[in-house]
């Protein structure tokens, strides 16, 4: 689970802890990460911690392997990483445009390439996203998320519709809350 350490994707992964998954969180804040890993284990749940910047491709990838050699093969990927500026779009810098979109959609292409060769050698696997409620609908200030969002939910679709039509026992989700605050 991908920014694990606080918000939905903390939640996602307390819930999935709680019906016996081994979850393995991934985030870049890892005062936050640490909590989160210590409250799961402390519920008595198997539960593993790394940091990461998803939107380094190199260390996705690298941490990837490290994960398949010590831990196994991942079953669910829930790509839910993300970040918002909230900002006018013409009072985004070029630089928070270009980490929205990094965090927010070249992540999960990243997370995919990392992890579907290894779903698909098993023959099953579950993609999940999170998108938004922006996936669905421009919002002011929004314009940079709105677009990453919409991004990753044609990735989603997409995706399904490859792994219908080869055949794959590969299945997708996208999630798409409404606007929230998670911090």
């Amino acid at each position: 689970i991908t920014g694990a350490a606080s918000g939905i994707g903390r939640l996602i992964a307390e819930k999935m802890a709680a019906r016996g998954c081994y979850v393995v969180l991934w985030d870049i804040n890892t005062e936050a990460l640490d909590r989160a890993v210590r409250q799961i284990r402390g519920g008595g749940h198997r539960a593993a911690s790394f940091v990461c910047d998803v939107s380094d491709r190199e260390a996705v990838y690298a941490l990837a392997r490290r994960l398949h050699n010590e831990i196994g093969p991942v079953d669910i990927l829930v790509n839910n990483a993300g970040i918002v500026s909230g900002k006018p779009f013409l009072e985004c810098s070029d630089e928070e445009l270009e980490a929205t979109m990094r965090v927010n959609t070249l992540a999960h292409f990243w997370t995919i390439k990392a992890f579907l060769p290894a779903m698909l050698e098993a023959g099953r696997g579950h993609l999940v996203t999170i998108a938004s409620a922006g996936a669905m609908i421009g919002t002011a200030r929004l314009a940079a998320y709105c677009a990453s969002k919409f991004a990753v939910f044609g990735l989603d679709d997409a995706l399904r519709a490859e792994f219908r039509k080869l055949r794959q026992n590969i299945h997708t989700t996208v999630v798409c809350p409404y606007f929230i605050n998670t911090g």
